[in-house]
């Protein structure tokens, strides 16, 4: 009973997440004079496979995935080249190429790859990294060093495009699963501390001139008002304006009048804060918050490690971009181009999610089994 209730949970919140981005992504298109409104029936279409392709995830055998799991990451990393030297650019970046006819963005399915990949290597092993003296390098390169090198090979290709946002996600996923895994939380917080040490570096040698601009407007965004800093100024005048039951649907003055760039995408969390008010925005985090509490819910279940070290990743994937996304619209923290799940234009990001979520309905009708 307790499984079937989890898993109608799942469905439940997935289905009024997707319902709630329709709404206000035909909202956000329909009279855009960038995107028109085609943008609503693309997502509609693939909410629509979206839903079939959870269906299906949730009946097959899940360790499924566990053989698919490193032919699936090698196959990222190609397309992430492949991108790199044959695919489309727009706004600046090169993250899509063409299939049929279908834009397809390789930055965000590996995301799914990666978890899959470290659930699977994680899965066999239990990372010893201590700080006593009789620790080995072997143990350090094949609990560590070894994994680390693979999520480098994602994240060099990531960032290329440039991808600031899915490249912090990525090694967020790789943090996160490596202390689910076992690592003790010593030599964890040492890598967090190494972490942290190198964001000067990143600053000096990495970033483009314009994801500094986008930092330094976080910090004050009235000192670059109608460039970099315009679109957080824009979206939070749109949530503040929402107030308590926002404006109403299609209401909305920023949206409507084309105030706001990027309202179908990054930024659309503005839309619905200034066309639904405060009561509307916590009414979705609240979907939000019961599709990942369930999720822990289900992780906490399973004895399988794979199972549980993939349903980890995906949760801890699905909590930060919706925290992430919905701090950067409010001006709490940078700009880094990052969708809020299944709510944000995105063909490919919409698919990924979906097969994230088939994923753990799937484990919601796996019985108890041991390792």
């Amino acid at each position: 009973m307790r499984t079937s209730v989890e898993a109608r949970t799942i469905w439940i919140c997935s289905f009024l997440i997707m319902a709630a981005g329709l709404f206000t992504l035909y909202s956000a298109s329909y009279d855009n004079l960038r995107v028109k409104g085609q943008v609503f029936y693309d997502q509609l279409g693939c909410a629509v496979f979206a839903l079939a392709v959870m269906f299906v995830l949730s009946r097959i055998n899940y360790r499924a995935f566990y053989d698919a799991a490193y032919p699936l990451y090698f196959i990222s990393v190609l397309l992430l080249v492949f991108v790199l030297v044959a695919g489309r650019s727009a706004l600046g970046a090169t993250r899509w190429f063409n299939v049929a006819g279908i834009s397809f963005q390789p930055s965000e399915l590996s995301k799914i790859a990666v978890i899959l990949m470290l659930g699977r290597y994680f899965s066999k092993r239990n990372p010893k990294l201590s700080f006593d003296i009789r620790s080995s390098f072997y143990a350090l390169g094949r609990d560590l060093l070894y994994p680390f090198f693979l999520v480098l090979l994602s994240l060099v290709f990531i960032f290329k495009q440039p991808d600031l946002g899915t490249a912090i996600l990525v090694y967020g996923i790789f943090l996160v699963m490596l202390f689910a895994s076992g690592l003790d939380w010593k030599p964890f917080a040492c890598l967090l501390g190494v972490s942290v040490l190198m964001v000067p570096l990143a600053w000096s040698f990495l970033l483009k001139s314009y994801q500094k601009d986008r930092l330094l407007v976080f910090l004050n965004p009235n000192i670059d008002p109608l460039g970099a800093g315009y679109t957080i100024i824009q979206s939070r005048i749109a949530i503040g304006s929402g107030q308590l039951f926002g404006k109403g649907w299609l209401a909305g003055t920023q949206n409507q009048l084309n105030f706001l760039p990027e309202r179908h995408t990054d930024f659309i969390f503005a839309v619905i804060g200034e066309e639904w008010g405060f009561v509307g925005a916590a009414l979705l985090l609240g979907c939000y918050f019961m599709l990942i509490y369930t999720s822990i819910l289900v992780a906490g279940r399973i004895k399988d490690k794979f199972g549980y070290l993939v349903a980890v990743g995906i949760v801890s994937i699905l909590a930060l971009q919706v925290v992430i996304n919905m701090s950067m619209t409010m001006g709490l923290s940078p700009v880094v181009g990052i969708t809020l799940p299944l709510i944000s234009y995105g063909r490919t990001s919409f698919l990924v999610f979906a097969i994230m979520i088939g994923f753990l309905l799937n484990l919601c009708h796996q019985r108890r089994s041991t390792l």
